[in-house]
């Protein structure tokens, strides 16, 4: 019996020989082999108890895991960068185009959602508190806005539309107040990207070449898109160009580019659609014989459906105006908004 305990205090003691080099496997080891022998003696388990402290200190010895070196530099380039918090998805694709990789953008609502009447979260109050600069669009867009800035009245914020010439709304409860959709024109476009340029500038003028040079670029983009635009209406019968749509948020668009703008609604609102706001539309896609009408991703479509089935006109789909699309959807950039919403109005237009 002795010869054998001995034997098991030899084999016991190599294990312990080796924890500081091997700790992850000698529970393992010790386990599996006390599993099998046929005598575990009073001295055996203080050995045990020995190799459970050797090993629980050569655990505390050991390495421990550290953190991802790219987490690290992802949270320093954070800190060193500016953050910029957008009301909207489209300024804020507008913005990290000209910012690049030299600001952290952000938008406050969400792709596919309604900014008119948009409330503000908790969560974006944090963020608006920790951003370093708000843009905003301005022309009466963010009716939540004067609420959401006396939260936070130290942050300092840029309205983009500044330098735009506005478009009266003609008619509803809004009549007389400025449109507030003037990024829906690239003439427009082009103003709001020098008013971002500026903006960055002046809270980052280290990284001011990165800016200028990027809104230079981008502008040469939206320029190309004007150009687009002016010929494919160009193509259009004069008599076929109308857009008719469930807002009354191209104005700027028709003004620009010779179109006629036909809405149910002046502005997105709770109470939409009314009957004589639909007899009117109707009327008039009757009298003009106008092949196509649209609504918007943002709201429901239903009421534009109608006028559709009333006329005999083509539903010719939904425009992206208050929102970008998500990143698979039809229009998840400014650039492919406008050139979505211009390739379904040609198409529209163009048949019958």
């Amino acid at each position: 019996m002795k010869t054998n305990i001995n034997t098991s205090e030899v084999r016991v003691q190599k294990y312990v020989s080796s924890a500081s080099a091997n700790s992850d496997n000698i529970l393992k080891n010790i386990f599996k082999y006390f599993r099998t022998s046929t005598l575990v003696t009073a001295k055996s388990s203080l050995i045990i108890g020995i190799i459970l402290l050797v090993s629980g200190l050569a655990g505390c010895n050991s390495t421990p895991k550290t953190e991802p070196e790219t987490t690290k530099v992802t949270d320093t380039a954070k800190k060193d960068k500016k953050v910029i918090l957008t009301t909207f998805t489209v300024l804020a694709d507008m913005t990290k185009n000209v910012a690049g990789d030299k600001a952290i953008v952000e938008s406050i609502v969400k792709p596919g959602a309604e900014i008119h009447g948009y409330e503000p979260t908790p969560s974006d109050l944090v963020r608006g508190k920790k951003a370093d600069l708000i843009l905003d669009n301005g022309l009466n867009l963010e009716r939540w806005a004067e609420r959401f800035y006396n939260n936070i009245p130290k942050v300092p914020r840029v309205t983009l539309s500044t330098g735009i010439e506005p478009v009266e709304i003609g008619e509803d409860a809004y009549k007389g107040k400025p449109n507030p959709h003037a990024w829906m024109s690239p003439k427009n476009a082009l103003i709001y990207v020098e008013n971002i340029r500026k903006a960055l500038v002046n809270l980052d003028p280290i990284n001011a070449n990165t800016y200028n040079t990027n809104a230079a670029n981008y502008s040469q983009k939206i320029q190309a898109i004007d150009q687009r635009l002016k010929t494919s209406v160009s193509i259009i019968p004069v008599e076929k160009r109308y857009m008719v749509s469930c807002e009354g948020a191209f104005s700027y668009v028709t003004r620009d580019y010779g179109l006629k703008e036909v809405y149910l609604w002046a502005v997105n609102s709770e109470q939409q659609a009314t009957p004589r706001q639909m007899e009117k539309v109707i009327q008039t896609v009757k009298i003009n014989k106008i092949p196509a009408v649209f609504c918007e991703s943002t709201v429901n479509d239903k009421a534009q459906r109608e006028v559709a089935n009333a006329t005999g006109a083509k539903f010719g789909g939904v425009f992206y105006v208050d929102s970008l699309s998500t990143d698979n959807g039809a229009a998840p950039t400014y650039l492919k908004l406008i050139e979505y919403n211009l390739n379904i109005l040609i198409q529209g237009l163009q048949k019958n």
